[in-house]
């Protein structure tokens, strides 16, 4: 199946000179959406033991994605959103810095945690979830994303990792 197809994109979002790649299109056909956990339950099955996913559209694939591989499910949020003790990280922004928190009892020492979110731009947000998964003590075993914006080559932020990605765009 060729999931590119159910991506929309678009122009001049959310500021003049973005191309907007929108999954909404992709959720709404069922088996597209099943694909894409399939294709993720694929790669990952007995490689990671628990799957940690960023707020708000990596929580869409990363949670059906545990529940298939049977693992726990961790939340990423922004800061001041979640309700425990948390490990905080700042990290940079094309136009400034944010704050992410993942709660300090997230993960066992020594389990491999792969980090979900719907796209890969700059790899910032998805290098600060991995920074967030070694300070639990788990091991980080990759990375997975629907949507990858290889001309912004945030790959390089997340160096050797093994990365999957479904759609790649330049």
């Amino acid at each position: 199946m060729d999931l590119g197809r159910y991506i929309r994109t678009v122009p001049d979002y959310p500021k003049k000179g973005i191309v907007f790649r929108d999954i909404t299109p992709l959720l709404q056909i069922p088996t597209a959406f099943e694909e894409v956990i399939e294709r993720l339950y694929t790669r990952w099955e007995n490689n990671a033991d628990a799957v940690v996913a960023l707020d708000a559209r990596g929580f869409i694939f990363g949670a059906p994605l545990a529940l298939q591989l049977n693992v726990p499910f961790v939340p990423v949020r922004k800061k001041g959103k979640l309700p425990y003790k948390t490990h905080e990280l700042s990290y940079g922004l094309e136009y400034g810095t944010d704050v992410v928190e993942m709660h300090v009892d997230a993960l066992e020492k020594g389990s491999r945690a792969l980090v979900v979110d719907d796209l890969l731009a700059t790899g910032g947000t998805a290098h600060a979830a991995g920074e967030l998964v070694k300070r639990t003590g788990a091991t980080l075993a990759g990375y997975a994303f629907v949507i990858e914006l290889s001309s912004l080559q945030g790959r390089k932020k997340l160096h050797s990792v093994p990365l999957q990605s479904l759609i790649t765009y330049d």
